[in-house]
């Protein structure tokens, strides 16, 4: 019981830190974005997701530039696009939902 709430007072302590961190390790992106290191690390290699060398070596990544790439590609809910449908019709122009 008690190695179970060392535990859990680990992982507290743990978020904690990560959440008040603007720089990020690898290690952290990879705790923070659910991606596997292997999936972050082609992601990486292949210049898809925004990261920092520094060093030449170490891979940093900047919190607020990957809190944006994880939100492109948005994908509209059935409500949004059938309002678009809707503002088509009567309109006829192509344009964003508005929120």
């Amino acid at each position: 019981m008690e190695e179970k709430i060392l535990d859990q007072l680990s992982r507290i302590e743990r978020n904690s830190l990560l959440s008040a961190k603007n720089v990020l390790t690898f290690e952290d992106v990879a705790l923070l974005t659910g991606l596997s290191k292997s999936h972050l690390y082609k992601l990486t290699c292949s210049h898809q997701i925004p990261h920092y060398k520094p060093n030449g070596k170490q891979i940093y990544f900047d919190r607020l530039e990957l809190e944006n790439w994880m939100k492109q590609n948005r994908v509209s809910t059935s409500n949004e696009i059938d309002k678009m449908a809707t503002d088509y019709i009567v309109t006829g122009n192509i344009g964003r939902v508005s929120k």
